[in-house]
């Protein structure tokens, strides 16, 4: 069978997937491919199939059409009920629950952490360890509450022994969070430490360098700063990840008190 007859066998398949899915009330799979775009490439490998029987060089191939917006049908406790039975990833094996967060569903600030430790995994809730609590601090201290504001993390899973994120296990999860910001809308972003605010900007650049100042994430601006367990074993820098605290409050429009000790 040829290249062009596997191509086209593999999108006859996908194509009745789509229609089944469309049958049992499906208007659209939130991060899927648009269903013209199977079409397009169907098209297309038609034509490269009929082109290299004359020896002419095959067409390229369609970009694909992604959905800007997620489905009407797209819901957090949708999102939250796939992260469960989620097994894209290795953790799914040693994880005790996922922690797909919580908080407002409309909130104007959303924290996105690392990844679930051991009380959170034994909980099923983000931040409810030390960090936690800290973390519950300071947004006490910029005039919010935890109940106002939405909280995730890049994994909804913990990893063992609490290690760094794999690339492969980040790439499982972010379509999840993904979804979780295209349904809350946040005005604001909020990355604590480095490896959420990496993550979320596909940079490489030290958490020291992304502190400070404004990014800018799909259309939503992101603000950087240190996570809270890192300020639990360095309280030196407490006062600096106030001050971006302080930027936040501005941007939002929120009462600015003076720099707390």
């Amino acid at each position: 069978m040829t290249t062009e007859a596997h191509l086209l066998a593999k999108l006859g398949r996908l194509s009745a997937e789509l229609e089944r899915l469309k049958r049992s009330g499906v208007t659209a799979v939130p991060g899927a491919l648009d269903p013209r775009w199977f079409e397009r490439l169907k098209k297309a490998a038609q034509i490269d199939e009929a082109a290299a029987k004359k020896g002419a060089p095959p067409a390229p191939t369609p970009s694909p059409v992604t959905h800007a917006s997620p489905p009407v049908n797209d819901t957090l406790e949708l999102i939250a009920a796939e992260v469960a039975g989620c097994v894209a990833c290795g953790l799914a094996a040693t994880r005790t629950n996922t922690v797909p967060g919580e908080g407002e569903p409309q909130a104007r600030l959303l924290f996105v952490g690392e990844a679930p430790g051991a009380d959170e995994d034994a909980q099923g809730r983000p931040f409810v360890g030390r960090a936690g609590k800290l973390l519950a601090d300071m947004i006490v201290a910029m005039g919010l509450t935890r109940e106002r504001v939405f909280i995730a993390n890049v994994l909804k899973c913990r990893p063992p022994g609490n290690r760094d994120p794999l690339p492969d296990e980040v790439a499982a999860c972010e379509p999840f969070l993904r979804r979780q910001i295209a349904r809350i809308r946040p005005d604001y972003i909020c990355a604590l430490g480095r490896i959420s605010a990496q993550a979320l900007l596909k940079t490489k650049t030290p958490i020291g360098q992304l502190r400070g100042e404004f990014h800018d994430y799909h259309g939503t601006p992101l603000l950087a700063t240190y996570h809270p367990a890192y300020l639990l074993r360095n309280p030196g820098e407490k006062k600096e990840a106030w001050k971006d605290l302080q930027l936040l409050m501005a941007r939002m429009g929120l009462p600015v008190p003076p720099q707390r000790s």
